[in-house]
Order: structure tokens, then sequence, then C-alpha cells
């Protein structure tokens, strides 16, 4: 014996979960997951995260709803983090000029913020104790995204740049609509898809839809119960497309039962891509979702 004194590992029962709901400007990140030399929406939260837990070792890794690409923003993104009872104890003792704070959610947040600075591209908007069973990951039950496009039609905002993509030609919202519509239901996207290997491309789009706000702008609205790389981008790609009347607003349903990537349409960029909302079940049935969902994919392996 050395003397130290033995810290036991926690155990997965001893840890407590918090969910984080979590908003960033995509603009200047390679995507939510973590890459050596890049920067990164986990690797910048992990950052604070072992700052505000120093002395507690290897800090604790994020496991996300929703992984975006480079360049896509999030207004509702959420994470989920585990935590010892330790490292909650930690929270709640007064820091700098706060005094003790009871909640340990709030200062997680807070702690997490307050290292980002104020003029950070990426906020923890709130923070809770997770309910029994939940998983970022595992038990959303849909995704909501929307997309952003100042045609030729509408009004150009510099100030909304970041997240409108201008579009040189007028397009055809209702021509639009009406070819989203045609695409709803659970079907394989492989067409619209990046291929992952081991990765299913079957999903249930459950929502589709275009409309133009009071600027002109078009804004695509789709939800589903998970996209598989690049589905999005690429669904909108293909309906401005029909906009544009290149392509029949029937072809869409054609390309998707062909079952292969094409070179009919192209994929959007990300600037116009926001995650805006992911959808969970009652708590009561959090636990039974992930658990479904962890078969489903595994049996897609």
């Amino acid at each position: 014996m050395n003397g130290e004194p033995v810290v036991d590992e926690p155990r997965g029962d001893d840890l407590l979960r918090f969910r984080l709901d979590i908003a960033y400007d995509g603009s200047g990140f390679s995507g939510w997951a973590r890459q050596p030399s890049l920067r990164t929406v986990q690797g910048e939260l992990e950052a604070a995260l072992a700052t505000v837990l120093s002395r507690f070792g290897p800090p604790p890794q994020l496991t996300v709803a929703g992984r975006t690409d480079a360049g896509v923003h999030a207004t509702g993104q959420v994470a989920h983090v585990d935590l010892t009872p330790a490292q909650v104890e930690h929270l709640t003792r007064p820091h700098g000029a706060h005094r003790q704070e009871r909640d340990a959610a709030r200062a997680l947040a807070r702690r997490v913020n307050g290292i980002a600075g104020l003029r950070s591209d990426v906020v923890v908007s709130r923070a809770s104790r997770a309910p029994e069973g939940f998983d970022a990951r595992f038990s959303p039950i849909w995704r909501r995204y929307e997309y952003r496009i100042a045609d030729a039609a509408a009004r150009r905002d510099p100030l909304l740049r970041g997240h409108t993509v201008w579009y040189p030609a007028v397009l055809d919202e209702r021509m639009m609509q009406a070819a989203a519509r045609e695409l709803l239901g659970l079907h394989d996207w492989a067409a619209y898809c990046r291929p992952r290997e081991g990765a299913t491309t079957i999903r249930e789009l459950q929502d589709f839809s275009w409309e133009r706000d009071g600027t002109g702008v078009l804004i695509a609205r789709l939800q589903a119960d998970a996209f598989c790389h690049s589905m999005v981008r690429a669904l909108v790609g293909a309906t401005v497309s029909v906009g544009e009347a290149k392509l029949a607003p029937s072809r869409l349903v054609g390309i998707r039962a062909e079952a292969q990537r094409t070179s009919e349409f192209k994929v959007m960029p990300a600037a116009g891509l926001t995650l805006v909302e992911v959808g969970y079940p009652d708590d009561d049935q959090l636990g039974e979702r992930a658990d479904r969902t962890r078969a489903r994919r595994d049996a897609s392996d």
C-alpha cells in the first residue's frame, strides 16, 4: 500500500443522469461528434465539463440524440451525461461569487455556459435530472428539422444568412408541397441517404411540408423517427428541383423505389438546416422505448 486513499470506480447504478438541452450555431463546427484536431460541439462541451470537474479524473462523455453534420445548426438538440454523486455534490458547492446552489442541474448549465463565455456559439439552454430510463440517443420517438431557403422571390436578410440558403431562382412552393406529401411513410430511403456501413436506411418520414413565412422565405419542416446521413438535405434538394420544374413531383417516389443514389438533384448545403426539436415518450415509457430502439439497431448490424 502506498498510503493514498483508494477511490472506488462508480457502478452504473451509482451514476446520476442529467438531460442537457442544447442550442448552437453550426457554422464554426465540424459537426457534433468529437474529432481529433477539429472543433466540434461535443468537443467544446466536454472540454467545458473537463474544466468544471477537473479534480475527478477523466471527464464524463455526452450521449446525443442526433449527431449533426458540419455546418448544421440546432435549437433543440438533446444530450445526456452521467455524473457520480461526488461530482454532483461538487456542482452545488459555492463557486466564485455564487452562493451555494441546491439545484445541481442548474449549476451544471451555469458552470458549462460560464466557461463557454457570453459570446459562445454553443449554449446549454436547460439542464435537468433525467427521468428513470431516459436515454438521449435511444429514447426519442421523433426528430424534427427545419430548412430555410430565400429564393429569388423572398426578402434576403443579411443578418440571417448564416442559417438561410440564398437560391437564385423562383421556386414553386405549391409543387414542392405536393411532392413532399407524397413521400410520407415508412420506407427504405437508401436513394436519399449517404450510406454508412451497418446502418439501416429504413425510416418513417412522419411529416414533410413547405410554406413561406412573412418575408417570403421558404421553410421546410421534416419529422421522422430518425434520419439517416444527409437524408434531410437530400429530400430538400429533391423538392427544390421540383420547385424549379427540373423534376416531376412523381419522380421523387420513383427515385426512392429505385433505392440507388442519383445525380438527378443536388443535396442542399448544411447552412440552411436546423435541428429544432427531439420528441420523447411519456416518462413511464422511456426505458421501454430505449430497449426497443437498441434491439432494432443491434439487429441491423
